[in-house]
């Protein structure tokens, strides 16, 4: 298979756009690596370049440590699948499987193998002499990769595979398409805007935004511990609460004050956070993933409590999602609006009703205001 990397990649287009800037990154050979972020924010320029359907401004791409800037698209050996299926009409599937490698003048004897091979594997053999239109969106998609995989390529190059299956397909065919990437081994370089698929497939995830990388890690690290504002925000669902906060010192220790409350923090929370140690009495915005609030059930928690009024109640089944709104800080009218997901069994969460909440404060992120940046990432 391939090793890629891409070194001080930028591609700035005539009229002065910068789809991508600086972007460094190495996909190890066998490695599933995902590329999430917005629409608009580079990553499938990043692909195109590395596919050699877009020649970058400056940077270098290379394979297996041969530079390919100017090799052209159809020597890098690399396969390409595609948001749309890009299948021929006119022909079969087992025609479409096989059009890579009869471009290529394999023997057909080895072309036969290797389709019907790819087709057993795909659950395609009994449609191979369909035509694309008889088949289901999930089995034209199946086609669209198989094609991919037919050719043996060094690496697979996945622009939004999935985006056009309906959810339940979709959940499916994620599942097939990393059960197939493990047995062949493939170095997969996937494209997404959707992070739940970014975090389920992916061994790392690149989070991107306006064209430069704003982190790389593990799919949990990259949800336990955000580089910054934006990641923080835009991987979860629900996203991350933010809201203004103040860390203070009082008689009896150190207090958190957030939505005009205060909060009892540890006492050496702040020896554990050092990042905060410059903030102390200044506004910083605080993070709270939903999943980590929960009902409060004894009054020993006393100033660890969040007092709350449910607004909206959404109820998905496993987790109830309880909308409310808070004072961003003390001095500030403003009301932000947060969600905490609930364990449904809490009884009579309903709109109007008063909520005592608790958060870890482990659990709470920090970010400076001004540049966004992760002051002191929570921990689980």
């Amino acid at each position: 298979m391939a090793e890629i990397v891409i070194t001080g990649l930028s591609k700035i287009y005539g009229d002065g756009t910068a789809a991508i800037q600086d972007f460094n990154l190495k996909v190890t050979d066998g490695e599933f690596l995902v590329l999430v972020g917005p629409s608009g924010c580079g990553k499938s320029t990043v692909l195109r370049c590395v596919a050699g359907l877009e020649q970058p401004t400056s940077g270098t791409i290379a394979i297996n440590g041969q530079v390919i800037n100017d090799l052209p698209s159809q020597d890098r050996d690399l396969a390409m699948v595609f948001q749309t299926y890009a299948l021929y009409p006119h022909l079969t599937i087992f025609e479409n499987l096989a059009f890579g490698l009869k471009m290529r003048r394999h023997p057909q004897a080895e072309i036969e193998r290797e389709v019907t091979t790819v087709a057993e594997k795909l659950g395609l053999a009994k449609h191979l002499r369909k035509k694309p239109r008889e088949l289901s969106g999930g089995e034209r998609q199946r086609v669209a990769l198989g094609r991919a995989i037919v050719r043996r390529p060094r690496a697979f190059l996945m622009d939004e595979p999935l985006s056009n299956l309906d959810a339940a397909l979709r959940v499916k065919m994620r599942a097939e398409l990393l059960k197939l990437q493990r047995e062949i081994r493939a170095t997969v370089l996937y494209v997404t805007h959707d992070q739940t698929e970014a975090l389920t497939m992916g061994d790392r995830v690149v989070v991107l935004h306006l064209g430069r990388i704003q982190q790389v890690a593990s799919p949990r690290e990259v949800y336990d511990h955000p580089a910054n504002l934006f990641v923080a925000g835009f991987i979860g669902s629900p996203a991350m609460n933010f809201i203004q906060a103040r860390v203070t010192r009082g008689s009896e220790g150190w207090f958190l004050g957030v939505g005009g409350q205060t909060l009892a923090l540890p006492p050496a929370f702040l020896e554990q956070r050092p990042g905060l140690s410059a903030y102390q009495e200044k506004i910083i915005i605080a993070g709270l993933r939903p999943e980590h609030f929960s009902v409060a059930v004894t009054k020993e928690q006393g100033n660890s409590v969040l007092q709350i009024k449910v607004e909206i109640v959404e109820t998905l089944g496993p987790v109830n999602y309880v909308h409310f709104s808070l004072p961003d800080n003390s001095a500030d009218p403003n009301q932000v609006s947060l969600v905490a997901s609930l364990d449904p069994a809490v009884p009579n969460v309903v709109p109007g009703r008063n909520l005592e909440l608790t958060i870890d404060p482990y659990q709470i992120h920090f970010f400076d205001p001004k540049t966004g940046s992760t002051l002191s990432p929570g921990t689980t």
